[in-house]
């Protein structure tokens, strides 16, 4: 078996070799975009979400803020200050002293008036 391969063979053999990696190639580009849209549609999706909770971070964040001015606002009619208490439980003390004393000479006037009256 013989064979002949003249130089329009030789050519169309040539061409039919590059028409398939040609396709080759263009399929293997095909698939390769498809996957990279699919990435790039999975990224998109994945920063959808993050964009979402960062929305619903960024409003918990503003409630809790809003909380927190408003404690702010009421811990002065809540909360006395430890010298604050002192210092009006040491006024309450000083004239329950001042009572006891004029107590005890009500007391010893009382006393005394007794004895001179006999």
């Amino acid at each position: 078996m013989v064979f002949e391969l003249t130089l329009g063979n030789v050519i169309t053999v040539l061409a039919l070799v590059v028409a398939a990696l040609w396709a080759l190639a263009k399929m293997v580009n095909v698939q390769y975009e498809r996957r990279i849209a699919d990435k790039f549609d999975a990224l998109v999706k994945l920063l959808d979400g993050i964009s979402t909770a960062q929305d619903g971070n960024a409003k918990a964040m503003q409630e809790l803020e809003r909380q927190f001015m408003r404690l702010q606002g009421e811990l002065p009619l809540n909360y006395v200050r430890r010298e604050d208490y002192v210092r009006g439980q040491s006024i309450v003390e000083a004239k329950l002293d001042g009572l006891a004393t004029k107590l005890d000479n009500v007391q010893l006037r009382a006393a005394f008036s007794d004895r001179s009256h006999p």
